[in-house]
């Protein structure tokens, strides 16, 4: 009877008997068939046993704990057909699921479950839930080895090996149907069994908390929560747990670790509702405090966070935005009566969650800084935090600069167990925000600044020299003072011991960030300003710990010629600061001719626009840099004043120093027939032609394809002051670039008046031939000798041209003065002087005039030329006198006068070999008693003295011989 029993629906059979119970529980102790004897099958032990769970109540422990073998029999035959197939794993090929028979027991056992479930859940949904969960972990845990079974982290795959499982499938439809038939009520008991479970199985029982939390995300995580919290009071760790021994607490209060693993596996779909349930249960927590509960609450979400870095960065960005002053009030509130222990240990936990943290960390550092940042009187009301709660702020910022510090220097070496040093994920969020920490940092409010400046040197120590100069190049760039470029000497203080070759890099660094434009121009040129100034700076020992200003001038003379590449930047501002940074900087030891000729022409551009510009600090520290660039070697000197020369006497550039200006750029107009233009013109305007008499900025072409032609010049003549005042900054470059340094004495463009320094003959030197190839650059040096009268005229056209050069530009005579300074270098100017005496001589020869100052340009030409002669000594003092009665005489007496001048140079000729270096004073001198009588080249003289001896007749004794 009872093996009939047993074959058919043991879930459809009406009513039983007493003696027919007896029976099937006897049968269910035994295992054997009561009326064949023989052992019976799992298949109809298993039916046998639900049929007594069906009528005999107090049997369903003992039944239930015999249906856990009917499933791990299923379960082990599902494994061993996956092992015979080799299927690979949950991927290959799968034979039938378990063994035969066991698909409709395991459907029965669900259906009789789930009727009970659906019938009365209150009394059956923690049991069956309990039952079920548990022979899953117990389930996932013993097949785990197998060799088909996938590996614990790979969670989707163990989900779809046990989901494919009929068996673990039914069981997690069991739970599932617990679960929702409590939700709505009281789901606690359902949630302590998933936790209770987890923590025995772990990980291999991970894949069941991944289904169940994706099929009921909200209340799992909620009631994970609340059980974990409920466990957490219950095991008495209300208190805060230690910080430095953080993992205690798994072991205090087993439940953390699972609600950690379970929340964790919810987070990558669900980060959104866990981090509602985090923030909702800690501002209920907040409130008047109705349960004990209240109390454990931060403690147990700040064990959480500590336990989990994913939970704290999930949490922590609107965790800080919610922490208004209000809230702070009722947090300070809320711990006021802890203990000293439990306060020390609560504060030691947040220092140490603030350095485990990775995203939100700057939001973070920037919230307990303004927060414990002293009160100010201008603060919002409703806006302050109380004086404690500011406190509190500070003692965190202090430890966590403290404990910052003990891990960065006490972390250990690289080992086989550990190949690198241990992270902080606090620098490595703040790795990105290195300009933001400067800018705080250089804003110096009271203790913000130093927290900052604290903060970036451990944060350079951690991250290697890449941060260091990173935060220096930072400060450089940024710092707008002295004390805010103070805070960048005091960082390379405290990191020049431990990072060797720091100053170099940094300065690397800054010339790349200059080249690659990643700096705004402003920025760019703050950064030379204090480049410079810090090379230059000789403060107090005290207010400069370390001698940076000698090394970095060192580090930064090997990037001169980077350096001299932004003298023509288009930003004013930058090239400036750069003409600044290069006056500052020591010249490397070996500089190449190119790079020099390339510096020499930028630093004479940039020393020409800061005059145009009226900028007098600009073109002072243009002219300190072309002194020095001129000291370097004589060939350095030559190519300083030569270029100075070119571009001073160019015509673009007459009007700088009261000249007339030429060369105005070609603007569209009517043919060139109808202007009567030449065709050497024309041609030069569509840049058919080049002027290689230009300067450094003539351009050679008509305008930009693209940008149409060239604009005209906008650039006005500055007034006369402007003019003298250009005229001695350049001459006052000039003389000392050759006379080694020394500066005029008075700024007096005059030099003949002044008594200047002796001048260097090679740079007079270089200084005559860039005249000479600017004016006439037909001739050569050669063409020392004078020739006679006559052959002037053959070189009209070529004397006319100088001429006019010289009237155009008054710098050429100036020039010209400069040359005669340095003897014998006059000499090699002689097809000017020659030109110029040949134009003047014509000029008052063919004047109609009675007086001399009718004409007073060729008079004040005449007198400087003959003075200009005679300083140089190629004239002797009586025949360079002659130009102090010029103003007394005729157009043509005048032009007596010069003849005799022109026939004593035809006679003793402009030759350097005269001259004789004399060593007491250090510059050459001619002996003209060698050039023997002079009495003939003196008779027109005497004779127009004679003829005008009324009112000449005082200066007879300046011309005797």
């Amino acid at each position: 009877m009872a093996a009939t029993a047993m074959e058919g629906n043991a879930s459809h059979r009406a009513g039983i008997s007493s003696q027919e119970l007896l029976q099937e529980m006897k049968a269910f102790l035994s295992g054997i068939d009561p009326v064949h004897g023989h052992k019976l099958t799992v298949k109809d032990h298993a039916r046998c046993g639900i049929l007594l769970l069906r009528n005999l109540p107090p049997a369903r422990g003992a039944v239930l704990e015999h249906l856990r073998g009917v499933f791990d029999e299923y379960v082990s035959g599902y494994i061993l057909d996956l092992n015979h197939e080799g299927g690979g794993g949950v991927g290959g090929g799968m034979g039938p699921l378990g063994r035969p028979g066991l698909d409709d027991v395991t459907q029965e056992i669900q259906s009789v479950l789930s009727e009970f479930v659906h019938s009365n859940p209150e009394a059956w949904a923690p049991l069956v839930s309990a039952w079920s969960i548990d022979l899953m972990g117990q389930l996932s845990s013993k097949y785990s080895g197998r060799h088909q079974v996938p590996h614990a982290s790979s969670l989707n795959e163990l989900l779809q090996l046990w989901m494919s499982c009929k068996a673990t499938r039914v069981l997690m439809e069991i739970y599932v149907q617990c679960l929702s038939s409590m939700i709505s009520s009281c789901p606690d008991a359902c949630v302590d069994a998933l936790l209770d479970t987890s923590v025995q199985h772990s990980p291999h029982f991970d894949w069941v908390v991944a289904h169940i939390g994706s099929s009921f995300p909200n209340t799992i995580i909620s009631r994970v929560l609340s059980c974990g919290l409920k466990d957490f009071c219950m095991h008495g760790a209300s208190s805060v747990v230690d910080p430095l021994f953080p993992s205690l607490a798994d072991k205090r209060v087993p439940k953390v670790a699972s609600v950690v693993g379970i929340l964790g596996h919810l987070a990558t779909r669900h980060s959104d509702s866990i981090k509602q349930e985090l923030l909702l249960m800690f501002h209920e927590s907040l409130g008047s405090p109705r349960d004990p509960q209240q109390h454990a609450t931060v403690p147990f979400l700040l064990q959480l966070a500590a336990m989990s870095p994913m939970l704290l960065s999930t949490v922590s960005g609107e965790l800080i935005d919610s922490l208004k002053p209000p809230v702070l009030d009722q947090l300070h509130q809320h711990f006021a009566g802890l203990s000293r222990d439990d306060s020390e240990n609560l504060v030691g936990l947040v220092v140490h969650l603030i350095c485990q943290t990775g995203p939100g960390a700057y939001r973070i550092l920037q919230f307990l800084v303004n927060t414990a940042m002293p009160a100010s009187v201008i603060t919002t009301p409703g806006l302050a935090v109380r004086d404690s709660v500011r406190e509190a702020c500070h003692r965190i910022i202090q430890l966590l600069l403290l404990n910052l510090q003990k891990l960065v220097y006490n972390r250990p070496s690289a080992s086989l167990s550990e190949p690198q040093p241990r992270a902080i994920p606090f620098f490595d969020e703040l790795k990105g925000r290195v300009r933001d920490l400067c800018v705080e940092t250089l804003r110096l409010e009271r203790k913000r600044h130093l927290w900052q400046h604290q903060l970036l040197g451990l944060l350079s120590v951690y991250c290697g020299q890449s941060c260091a100069t990173e935060s220096l190049c930072h400060l450089l760039a940024l710092a707008s003072s002295p004390e805010e470029l103070a805070l960048a000497v005091q960082l390379y203080g405290g990191l020049a011991a431990s990072m060797p070759g720091l100053l170099p890099a940094t300065v690397r660094r800054c010339v790349t960030r200059l080249h690659s434009s990643s700096l705004p121009e402003a920025q760019a040129a703050r950064l030379m300003v204090n480049l410079a100034t810090l090379v230059q700076w000789e403060g107090p020992e005290e207010e400069v710990p370390s001698p940076i200003g000698a090394r970095l001038a060192e580090a930064l003379s090997w990037h001169v010629r980077d350096l001299g590449q932004l003298l023509p930047h288009s930003d004013p501002q930058v090239s400036e600061a750069a003409a600044l940074l290069l006056s500052a900087v020591p010249l490397p030891p070996a500089l190449s001719p190119a790079q020099l000729a390339g510096l020499v022409r930028s630093a004479v551009g940039q020393f020409l626009l800061a005059l145009r510009r009226g900028r007098e600090a600009a073109a002072s520290d243009c002219a300190r840099l072309l002194t020095r660039l001129s000291a370097a070697s004589p060939a350095a000197l030559r190519a300083v004043l030569q270029q100075l020369v070119r571009s001073a006497t160019h015509g673009g550039s007459a009007g700088l120093f009261g000249g007339r200006a030429q060369g105005v750029p070609w603007a569209p107009g009517p043919p060139p027939a109808a202007t009567g233009d030449s065709l050497l013109d024309v041609n030069r305007k569509f840049g058919t032609a080049v002027n290689f008499g230009g300067s450094v900025w003539a351009v050679f072409h008509a305008g930009v394809i693209g940008r149409g032609l060239k604009p005209a010049s906008t650039v006005t003549a500055p007034g006369p002051q402007e003019a003298a005042h250009n005229l001695y900054q350049l001459l006052s470059l000039v003389v000392r670039c050759g006379s080694g340094g020394r500066p005029l004495t008075e700024p007096d463009p005059s030099l003949s008046r002044q008594g200047p320094p002796p001048i260097n003959p090679e740079a007079a030197k270089a200084v005559a031939v860039a005249l000479v190839e600017g004016l006439c650059p037909d001739v050569t040096n050669s063409e020392l000798a004078w020739p006679p009268e006559d052959h002037t005229h053959n070189t009209v056209e070529r004397d006319l041209q100088i001429q006019n050069r010289f009237e155009e530009n008054p710098l050429l005579f100036r020039l010209l003065q400069f040359v005669a300074l340095g003897r014998p270098a006059l000499c090699y100017c002689s097809v000017l002087l020659r030109g110029l005496l040949a134009t003047l001589m014509a000029h008052w020869e063919a004047s109609r005039h009675s007086l001399t100052t009718s004409s007073p340009w060729q008079l004040q030409a005449s007198c400087s030329l003959v003075s200009c002669m005679g300083e140089g000594q190629l004239l002797p003092p009586v025949l360079s006198n002659m130009h102090e009665i010029f103003h007394l005489l005729t157009p043509f007496e005048v032009h007596l006068l010069l003849l005799s001048i022109w026939d004593y140079m035809k006679d003793n000729g402009p030759l350097p070999q005269k001259f004789t270096f004399d060593p007491e004073q250090g510059q050459f001198y001619r002996d003209f008693s060698r050039d023997g009588d002079i009495s003939k080249y003196l008779d027109v003289l005497h004779s127009i003295l004679h003829k005008n001896i009324d009112h000449l007749g005082h200066l007879c004794g300046r011309f005797q011989v």
